[in-house]
């Protein structure tokens, strides 16, 4: 796979306006994201702190809750903004096309 192929992650449908989906491709895991003004947004599925799933935390606006410990990541950048976690998120690129959320990975 080379740097600038985008991948398939799922319809815009799929999610709805502050929430997030989970996205597995091979090994790996991502969340996908939608803001409240309905931007879309991808980073790596597990929190930096645990590594529970991010898919069952809570977008409130521009900011990921993760359901474990309440520790929270903003969703564009993937920094971190609340204790426990310190460790910031990796995020990808993420485009919108013909009613379907391509990331780049």
């Amino acid at each position: 796979m080379s740097a600038t192929e985008w991948i398939e992650a799922c319809e815009v449908d799929d999610i709805e306006e502050e929430d997030v989906i989970r996205f597995d491709r091979g090994d790996r895991t991502f969340a996908i994201y939608r803001t409240d003004k309905g931007d879309f947004h991808a980073s790596d599925g597990f929190c930096t702190h645990e590594k529970f799933h991010l898919s069952n935390g809570l977008v409130i606006g521009g900011v990921i809750e993760c359901p474990k410990h309440n520790g929270r990541f903003d969703i564009a950048t993937g920094a971190a903004k609340r204790a426990p976690v310190c460790v910031d998120l990796k995020t990808y690129p993420v485009k919108v096309e013909n009613g379907k959320v391509f990331i780049q990975i």
